[in-house]
């Protein structure tokens, strides 16, 4: 599984703040047999996030995209913006199981607006931007991922646990 990591953090991309969130993503996509082939940090800019994302589906043809930070009520934050500017087809239930889980560790889970969704063949999930968080919600989704990618590349059947009868 070819993965790309994405941060948003305008500390970051000044060199201010190491990106500790995107080594906790690094090693728990390890995990499922996952290899980081692009890494950025880039600005919480809108259209810096929409090149990106583009340059990963679409001509690096990764499996899938997580980005990290950018996913709140702070007027920078604008990740799920660049996202569903490039999603052909939105996956709600990624986020909503991420806000789920993190609703058992702090009321502020409900804030985020991470979104996922599919381009092409890319499968694109917004994580936040601490490295708790980011395990946290990683946790949550790893398990589906494999299967998510089969599905969305054709490689794999249906979603149904159970044939119906």
């Amino acid at each position: 599984m070819r993965v790309a990591v994405l941060t948003a953090s305008d500390k970051g991309a000044r060199g201010e703040r190491e990106d500790r969130s995107a080594e906790v993503i690094k090693e728990m996509v390890a995990e499922i047999g996952g290899e980081v082939v692009a890494y950025d940090v880039v600005p919480d800019e809108k259209e810096l996030l929409v090149e990106k994302l583009l340059e990963y589906a679409d001509e690096k043809r990764v499996d899938l995209i997580l980005t990290t930070g950018g996913t709140g009520l702070s007027p920078r934050d604008v990740t799920p913006e660049a996202t569903h500017e490039v999603v052909e087809k939105v996956i709600p239930g990624i986020p909503e199981a991420m806000r789920a889980k993190g609703l058992e560790y702090t009321p502020h889970a409900m804030l985020s607006r991470a979104v996922a969704g599919s381009r092409g063949k890319t499968l694109i999930i917004n994580l936040p931007g601490s490295p708790r968080a980011v395990r946290e919600n990683l946790e949550v989704v790893l398990p589906a991922i494999p299967h998510a990618l089969e599905i969305l590349q054709g490689r794999g059947g249906e979603c149904a646990r159970h044939p119906e009868k």
